[in-house]
Formats: C-alpha cells, sequence, structure tokens
C-alpha cells in the first residue's frame, strides 16, 4: 500500500482544519449579513419617506391603513437590524485585542454605565470589590459589552418587580472571578441546559445570540463562565479570567461600595451560595 498519499487525520490537524473550517464560514456569515443589513437600512428610511407624504394626505380610512401597513414594515425591518447587529457580534466574538487591565475599574465603569437603567426599574446595585487583585488581560469593548449584557439579563428576571443586584470581584485561585447575582425568576434545568446555544430563548422576539456571545467572548480572553440557577430563588453567573504573573501580591480583602444598611440584604441575593 503506498502511504505517500496518506493525510494526517492526527486530532492536531483535525481541529486545525476544524478551525479554518469555522472561520471561513464565520467570515461567510458576517460578509452576508452585512450584505442583508445595507438594503433593510434603506427599506426604512424608505419607508420613513413614505410615511411623511401619507401624512400629507386627508384624512380616512385607506390613509389609517396604510400608515399601520407602514410602522409594520419599519417595525420589522428594525427588528431584523437588530437581529443582524447581534448575529454580527456573535461571528465577530473571538476577534480579540487583549491588553493588561484592573478588573475592578472596566466593572466599576460598566455598572455606572448601567446603573441608571436599574434605578429606573427600581432595582439597587450592591458592589463588593476585592482588594489588590492580580492584572487580567482584557478587550475592554467586548469585555464591557459581555458584562452589560448580563446585567440586562439579570435586570429582565426581575420581571418589573423591585429588587437587588450583587456584583461581586475576587481572587480563585490564579483566576480573577466576578459574580454577578440576582434575587430573580431563575430557571429551569431544562433552560439551563440550552441557555448558551445560538438562537435558544424564552423572551418573546429574543434572538437567542446574547448569552452565546458571551460566553465566547469570555473564552476568547481564555476565561470560563457558569451559571447556577433555581426557579423562584434567582441567578448567579460567575466568569473567571487568567491573570498575569507577577512577582508578588498581598492578601485580598474586600472592600464594598454599599450603605451599611443593605448589608442584611446581601445574604438575600447570595441566594445561590447557602
Amino acid at each position: 500500500m503506498d502511504t505517500s498519499k496518506v493525510k494526517d487525520f492526527s486530532p492536531q490537524e483535525l481541529n486545525r482544519r476544524l478551525e479554518q473550517q469555522y472561520t471561513e464560514i464565520a467570515q461567510l456569515a458576517g460578509g452576508l449579513a452585512h450584505e442583508v443589513k445595507n438594503p433593510l437600512s434603506t427599506i426604512r428610511l424608505n419607508m420613513g419617506l413614505l410615511e411623511e407624504d401619507v401624512e400629507d394626505m386627508e384624512e380616512s380610512p385607506q390613509k389609517r391603513r396604510v400608515l399601520k401597513r407602514i410602522e409594520t414594515v419599519k417595525r420589522e425591518t428594525l427588528r431584523l437590524e437588530e437581529l443582524l447587529n447581534e448575529f454580527l457580534n456573535f461571528t465577530r466574538a473571538n476577534r480579540l485585542n487583549l491588553e493588561p487591565a484592573d478588573a475592578n475599574k472596566e466593572l466599576k465603569d460598566v455598572v455606572e454605565f448601567f446603573r441608571p437603567q436599574a434605578a429606573v426599574a427600581n432595582v439597587d446595585i450592591l458592589e463588593f470589590y476585592a482588594n489588590d487583585l492580580p492584572t487580567v488581560r482584557i478587550d475592554k469593548r467586548s469585555f464591557n459589552r459581555a458584562i452589560l449584557n448580563l446585567l440586562i439579563n439579570s435586570l429582565q428576571s426581575f420581571q418589573g418587580e423591585s429588587g437587588e443586584i450583587l456584583v461581586r470581584t475576587r481572587l480563585c485561585g490564579s483566576e480573577v472571578a466576578i459574580d454577578l447575582i440576582d434575587g430573580g425568576c431563575g430557571m429551569t434545568d431544562e433552560t439551563l441546559q440550552k441557555i448558551f446555544e445560538p438562537f435558544f430563548s424564552t423572551k418573546a422576539g429574543g434572538s437567542g445570540l446574547g448569552l452565546p456571545t458571551v460566553r465566547k467572548v469570555i473564552e476568547g480572553h481564555g476565561g470560563r463562565i457558569a451559571i447556577q440557577s433555581e426557579p423562584g430563588r434567582g441567578t448567579q453567573f460567575t466568569l473567571t479570567f487568567p491573570t498575569i504573573p507577577r512577582i508578588s501580591s498581598g492578601n485580598s480583602q474586600y472592600s464594598h461600595e454599599a450603605n451599611e444598611e443593605h448589608d442584611g440584604a446581601v445574604e438575600n441575593v447570595e441566594l445561590l451560595e447557602e
């Protein structure tokens, strides 16, 4: 048997080929999504102009029907544009520019940006940050988007009720861990098994790409994401990131930015650590 033409099917070679194929498919899908997005924007713009023309017409049942149909087209094109944006974010999730960063500082910036939205929903944010955390490598834009996505998920889990979200950092062995804990509606075991599958969503009109994109981003940082949840008790997301080695480090102590009056409430938020 002539073995000179036998191809290398070692695990390493198979992984390399699969990764190459995935990259090519992601590039093609991203390019297609971009091409579809452009005409959608044009359609929505022209529907807006058409709406202005119809508004100048005399009031009649026909005018109201036309305006209603225009509004439907505008709404659906906007929904498709948003879906394409999320899909593009998903395909680009592994293209990261990792730079040394302070996880506490980056997390605080995202929380401060998110706080007004939480306040409107009557949800408090409690913050506990470990002192003297080692430096991590972060793509700031992707990291911020991932954290914000998780915070929005936590906020939506309260389903209009008031509550609290705990944001915490800690040293976990040689890694930096970020905990996001809410006392919302929680998830069933069936939902937990599918939560990171692309296009799976429990929300009406949801794209099902938010959490899969978050996982891709975290794994692109060399980190991991874990989730614990129980219906009626809440959900905890834990993100872990590898640290940049340093010569020495002090003991990690906790500082908190929440008011002392919330100390007792923290026990209620940390539902999944009992």
